[in-house]
């Protein structure tokens, strides 16, 4: 671990034009503390980014809660997860794990009181735990109340759809439904992401437009034009994040957070950003 360096990548540009509401949360971060190692079966970790590189990124942004998302490099070893929640704190920090269909009730319940609360499902290259265990992890965590994060391409949705539907815990429809090209926000997919979020339990992560967008940033717009849309559906449901610290970009290519954050004023009117920025990942992970 010593040959990987610290995240050094400074704040820069203009600080966001959106002034985050108190209690604004960030849903989706990744953490790689010095002394874990990255695990067979995912990527290198192409440099360290610690509680302390983040909190100055939280400050920048004026955010006040974080939601830690285990990455695919760690696969299914959580202890870097645990012990970046033991740093930010039980009241401003949650988790969401790689759990497994054998993973045992008292590791679970160990991390629910460290502050763990979702599963991680990731139906890409590198996904520790992956679709095909879906249902059975859904059975593990529901008596925890807990959800899952479910990650894919979705253009691929009518693969998961039936097995979705089946779902009775709370789930995320990840990266903004993550389309592999972006399709048009009219398309009879992202009708059924909305079919979704009208049963009740079923998220959306406005989060990660740049992994997707073909037409680039700052705007986005292909991917804006599907989170307008679900956004003007179901602002009751969506969360946001920025993905920090976007470890599959090129510094060449790297967002500005900034951005991520002020996509916002974009896509979404005040009262929405209220729902999506505080009240609504308030409920859902129990700040």
């Amino acid at each position: 671990m010593s040959e990987i360096p610290a995240n050094t990548r400074p704040l820069e540009g203009p600080a966001p034009r959106l002034k985050a509401p108190a209690g604004a949360t960030d849903c989706h971060i990744h953490l790689y503390l010095p002394g874990y190692e990255a695990q067979p079966g995912g990527p290198m970790i192409p440099e360290l980014a610690t509680v302390e590189d983040y909190r100055k990124l939280q400050q920048w942004l004026s955010l006040d809660r974080v939601v830690v998302t285990q990455p695919n490099a760690y696969q299914r070893d959580n202890r870097a997860l645990l012990a970046a929640l033991e740093q930010l704190g039980p009241d401003t920090a949650r988790g969401v794990a790689a759990v497994t269909p054998d993973t045992p009730d008292r590791d679970l319940q160990a991390w629910h009181d460290r502050g763990i609360r979702g599963a991680r499902i990731m139906n890409l290259p590198g996904g520790a735990v992956t679709h095909a265990d879906m249902l059975a992890v859904e059975k593990r965590i529901r008596p925890l109340g807990w959800h899952l994060m479910v990650q894919f391409n979705g253009c691929q949705l009518n693969d998961y759809l039936d097995n979705l539907q089946r779902l009775e815990s709370e789930y995320i429809i990840d990266h903004i439904g993550k389309f592999m090209p972006p399709v048009p926000a009219d398309d009879a997919r992202v009708d059924d992401i909305l079919r979704l979020l009208d049963r009740g339990n079923a998220w959306f992560k406005i989060c990660a437009g740049y992994e997707a967008s073909q037409t680039g940033g700052p705007h986005y717009a292909d991917v804006g034009a599907i989170a307008r849309r679900v956004i003007a559906h179901a602002p009751e449901r969506i969360i946001w994040g920025t993905n920090w610290p976007h470890v599959g970009v090129s510094r060449d290519n790297y967002p500005s957070d900034a951005d991520q954050l002020d996509m916002l004023l974009d896509w979404a009117t005040p009262e929405q950003q209220q729902k999506i920025l505080v009240d609504n990942p308030a409920r859902l992970y129990g700040f």
